[in-house]
């Protein structure tokens, strides 16, 4: 999806946020290395890049023998 300003993209994609119920944040912006102006910014939802829980339990580990 594309829009004619950037403040545009994050309003949009807020407001989509807000009615599905989950937070937003912004993660990663990209520079054009010519101009410096931004070409490409990341709004992603606030638990993108967290892992929920330990997959691997301490307890569950097994042992390694005494030699």
């Amino acid at each position: 999806m594309k829009f004619d300003t950037l403040q545009q993209g994050i309003t949009f994609y807020e407001n989509y946020a807000r009615i599905s119920s989950f937070d937003t944040r912004l993660y990663s912006t990209k520079k054009r290395k010519y101009d410096g102006k931004i070409s490409l910014k990341y709004c992603v939802c606030n638990k993108e890049g967290f892992r929920e829980t330990p997959r691997i339990h301490a307890e569950s580990k097994k042992k390694r023998p005494i030699t």
